[in-house]
């Protein structure tokens, strides 16, 4: 398989934004912490990264439901990834209607769209930080269609519901995983 530098540069190759660099590197981080406390100790935390670098390194180019993930996942095929890893790619646009019945699949599905949306509930804080973004503000956000207006609230519910998990918990995971790389996702960290 190739590595997380190879990754990486292919993510660079198609993807030149840096918005939607930052979202591959949120959902890498999410992806990272979810694998052991997710998938458990033997999921190899590398793949799982990956899985999250990679999701939608196509999109920039290829942005139309005819063309993403499709396009994606042949040139991963292209380059060695392994099915696992296409496979919940391919699954985390529900349009395709490739099931996920990993926990990889369902773990980048519940984190992908709710990393965007976490990230905008910082920006929008005095300390644009996630150091004190509360559950609370999370969830009273997700009820205010006018905010954010883009994130998919329905792809935030079924992914947290396929995953099992309780909701508050799955928020207060996910912000707890982005904090480490809140400066590389253009948040500002350690507000006081």
């Amino acid at each position: 398989m190739p590595d997380r530098q190879d990754a990486w540069e292919l993510l660079c190759e198609y993807t030149k934004g840096r918005s939607l660099r930052q979202h591959a590197l949120a959902v890498e981080a999410a992806m990272r912490a979810a694998a052991p406390h997710y998938g458990g100790p033997a999921e190899d935390v590398e793949e799982w990264g990956v899985t999250g670098l990679l999701h939608d390194f196509d999109y920039e180019m290829f942005p139309t439901a005819e063309e993403h993930p499709y396009k994606g996942s042949n040139i991963l095929c292209g380059r060695g990834y392994p099915d696992r890893i296409i496979r919940a790619i391919m699954g985390h646009a529900t349009y395709t209607g490739v099931p996920r019945d990993t926990r990889l699949a369902q773990a980048l599905f519940a984190t992908d769209e709710l990393c965007g949306f976490l990230v905008a509930c910082a920006l929008v804080r005095p300390s644009r930080s996630l150091d004190d973004l509360e559950v609370s503000s999370v969830r009273k956000k997700l009820k205010d269609k006018a905010f954010a207006r883009s994130v998919n609230r329905e792809d935030i519910r079924q992914g947290v519901a396929e995953l099992g998990v309780e909701p508050d918990a799955h928020f207060r995971f996910v912000i707890e995983a982005l904090k480490p790389v809140q400066e590389r996702i253009g948040l500002k960290a350690n507000a006081e």
